[in-house]
């Protein structure tokens, strides 16, 4: 029986696994089965054409490795997954019977490329997956999912795979949560993926954003393997073995979107009603303090004294963080939410009459 390519990417758990790279028929055909074998892996992905940073690099097999794709679904039963980043991509995956196609990083935080595949596209039935664009910029994600809309493509998911950052971290890409979880609150019917292989860049962080992923109510995860990782020509760093990739999911404690348990239901309820009436008094007193802030900028003007008051703002920067860490309150978080507040004082200050 086909499978039905919309309703699966839709499924929750989903796992997304294959080598970040075809290179040989027998080196894909090998991985495909044993990830079929495990009985865990939904779809196969598999990187036909490979953006790199530098040339001189392998840049992927090619178009003639769709035949082999092709040939491995048949095989398996396994639905095919490639990334495209041109027309001439869509035209020839679509031509070897790819079931789902995904724009990669790279061309997502182009609007041109996106728009180029789009109308490759419009016209067909074909799941397409958009990874964040590899700047943190919302809107340039939200712009892709819009330019395929436009075309009637409704079968859509987002791969969360972390942003460019300047400088050394832990992680190859930052996964900046806070960009998904604004995308999964824009666009609540459609399927968020987290890619772990690109944000860590190594295999021994992998189970902890995976796990992260899943705490935060993504739908699944897209997980780079090969049969034999020390031998990949690309990012053998980040790609896990068949059985490495088994043992990673079976530790992932998954979990439900929900439950049905009345004590769960009770006590959720009450704590959120806690949490409202606290919101409230929180706009209350944010209120307050913009009034006074307010008043603070018509003394300024009428004494002509700038608005912006360093050494002020920095005492009271630092007081809040003190006074914060006694409450167990994050430092980034209150340093964030003072800034915010900073700054909408200022504007209002500005705009005093």
């Amino acid at each position: 029986m086909k499978t039905d390519i919309k309703e699966l990417i839709k499924k929750q758990n989903l796992v997304i696994a294959g080598p970040c790279s075809v290179e040989t028929n027998g080196q894909l055909l090998r991985t495909a089965f044993e990830l079929k074998e495990t009985g865990k892996v939904d779809i196969l992905r598999a990187g036909i054409w490979k953006p790199r940073t530098n040339p001189g690099h392998f840049e992927g097999i090619g178009t003639k490795g769709l035949a082999w794709l092709l040939d491995v679904k048949k095989q398996t039963g396994l639905p095919t997954a490639v990334e495209v980043a041109t027309a001439k991509h869509v035209e020839d995956a679509l031509s070897f019977e790819t079931d789902v196609l995904w724009i990669g990083a790279r061309t997502s935080v182009n609007p041109f490329s996106v728009q180029e595949i789009a109308e490759a596209l419009k016209g067909t039935d074909t799941t397409v997956l958009i990874k964040n664009p590899v700047n943190a910029d919302l809107k340039l994600w939200i712009g892709a999912i819009e330019r395929l809309q436009k075309v009637g493509i409704n079968s859509i998911g987002l791969i969360h795979r972390g942003f460019t950052s300047y400088g050394s971290t832990e992680y190859r890409n930052e996964p900046i949560w806070q960009i998904p979880i604004e995308m999964k609150r824009l666009f609540p019917d459609i399927p968020l993926i987290c890619d772990p292989s690109h944000i860590c860049g190594k295999r021994d962080t992998l189970l902890s954003v995976a796990q992260k992923s899943i705490d935060l109510a993504y739908n699944g995860l897209m997980i780079e393997s090969h049969y034999d990782p020390s031998i990949a020509l690309t990012d053998k760093e980040q790609q896990v073995s068949t059985i490495e990739l088994v043992n990673l999911l079976n530790s992932i404690k998954w979990k439900n979107s929900s439950s049905n348990e009345d004590n769960f239901k009770l006590n959720l309820e009450k704590l959120r009603l806690e949490i409202d009436t606290i919101d409230q008094k929180i706009l209350s007193l944010l209120s307050d303090r913009m009034k006074i802030a307010k008043n603070i900028g018509e003394i300024k003007k009428q004494n002509n004294v700038t608005v912006l008051q360093s050494n002020r703002w920095n005492d009271i920067l630092e007081s809040t963080i003190n006074k914060a860490k006694n409450l167990n309150l994050n430092d980034e978080f209150v340093k964030s939410y003072m800034e915010a507040i900073h700054i909408e004082s200022i504007r209002i200050q500005n705009v005093v009459e």
